[in-house]
């Protein structure tokens, strides 16, 4: 039964956290505990700790005597995310590329599984190969803390990422960053992953301010 309760928890927070990145349950909107565990026949007890998982991760926040929701974030928000994760990412990868083992390289090597198209599965996978590919650089910087930092960070990103709909040159950008650590060059890795960072996170504010903030209800006056 414990098995069956876990299983359940892992299905309900891999859908609702894939619905939550694809922009199908939009920010501000209620999650109804009620009707998601008739929907997938459920206690509530799984789909609670599936939500709480969310809660953690900054995909849903819990109001009292309100309920479960989708997180908003104005975007004065959404710029300091992004400028904290350059700040953090630049300090992992000038870290990496000094003390990087050939089986870290490896690692970095073999995390994309290559372009299958635009549909949600595959943008669901290359969300979290991105995250993978920066938390391992952190890993590979030494610092515990800073890798969890970055992995939280790109949890609470996630569903922005996918704007960029970058699935066919994701893996291009990132080898470039793999290169120079490959060749213990801070200053190059600093280089490719600014390149990076700053392109995804230029496309991301454009989006959001061209055509997507009503539909994301991202608040652009804060």
């Amino acid at each position: 039964m414990e098995n069956e309760l876990g299983t359940t928890k892992q299905k309900i927070y891999k859908e609702i956290r894939r619905s939550i990145i694809m922009g199908h349950r939009k920010p501000g909107e209620r999650l109804d505990v009620e009707e998601i565990a008739r929907q997938y026949n459920t206690s509530i007890t799984p789909l609670r700790d599936a939500l709480q998982m969310l809660t953690q991760e900054g995909l849903v926040s819990i109001k009292p005597r309100s309920g479960y929701f989708v997180t908003r974030m104005t975007l004065k928000q959404l710029r300091d995310m992004m400028e904290l994760r350059k700040i953090l990412e630049l300090a992992a990868v000038e870290r990496a590329a000094m003390r990087i083992t050939p089986a870290q390289i490896q690692e970095l090597r073999s995390v994309h599984a290559g372009y299958t198209g635009d549909d949600d599965v595959s943008y669901d996978r290359y969300t979290d190969e991105n995250r993978k590919f920066h938390v391992t650089i952190a890993i590979a910087s030494g610092n515990m803390e800073l890798a969890e930092m970055i992995g939280r960070l790109h949890d609470r990103l996630a569903r922005f990422m996918v704007l960029r709909h970058a699935g066919q040159s994701q893996e291009y950008t990132h080898a470039k960053i793999v290169d120079a650590l490959e060749r213990h060059d801070p200053e190059a890795a600093k280089r490719a992953l600014l390149d990076d960072i700053e392109v995804s996170h230029d496309e991301i504010i454009d989006e959001i301010l061209e055509e997507k903030a009503d539909s994301w209800h991202v608040d652009t006056t804060r």
